[in-house]
């Protein structure tokens, strides 16, 4: 454990205007309660979201993806849909929900730095109409998590540019083992690592989207 007495922390809001300092005007004032064309036009594009939760164990923060169009059903000004598709079931943000309905959300569009921030609080819909519009090959999606919105706003690109996101030079994806051993090494010990890399196999893998 790294020592904490030479920390000096920020423990009220004055300390950390005293080091941030105050948002500007144009941006405390970019937030909006309904969606505008524009942002209607950004969900169709997303593919990939991050929604984040926080309930009793703790907070959460979970990769949404779908092909562009599919991802998102925008219900009205006020309200949006994200399909739920097969996973590992652990559904942790989704148990946070039944708990306590406060959620953020980050849409991206590949290759750009900017982004689109929705805060509202979410529902978790078995079945409705809508879902058939959200049909991705042939599936529609188990549920849904409906979102009233709260606030939304586009995001700058700083923090996509200090990272080289988007920048192939900079991707090593290489730098770290693949996932079938990091499988074996943390989840699966007893696992043969030739099963796991069977199991990791992107054409096998790929099989169990929908």
């Amino acid at each position: 454990m790294t020592p904490t007495d030479a920390w000096t922390t920020i423990d009220d809001l004055d300390a950390l205007v005293a080091v941030i300092g105050e948002p500007l005007p144009a941006a405390r004032a970019k937030t909006r309660a309904a969606l505008l064309p524009i942002d209607r036009e950004w969900l169709a594009a997303s593919p990939f979201c991050v929604l984040a939760t926080t309930g009793p164990a703790g907070a959460d923060a979970s990769p949404k993806g779908d092909p562009a169009g599919r991802l998102v059903h925008v219900l009205d000004d006020r309200t949006i849909a994200l399909a739920e598709r097969p996973g590992n079931r652990r559904a942790d943000g989704y148990r946070n929900i039944l708990e306590d309905p406060r959620v953020g959300l980050l849409f991206v569009i590949p290759g750009r730095g900017d982004t689109l921030r929705v805060n509202g609080h979410a529902r978790l819909v078995r079945d409705a109409p809508f879902f058939d519009d959200m049909v991705v090959k042939g599936h529609r999606p188990q549920l849904a998590v409906v979102v009233d919105i709260d606030e939304v706003f586009h995001h700058c690109s700083k923090a996509f540019l200090r990272s080289q996101l988007w920048q192939p030079e900079s991707w090593h994806p290489d730098a770290l083992p693949r996932r079938a051993v990091i499988a074996q090494q943390c989840e699966r010990p007893d696992t043969p690592l030739e099963e796991l890399d069977a199991y990791y196999d992107i054409a096998n893998y790929s099989r169990g989207l929908y």
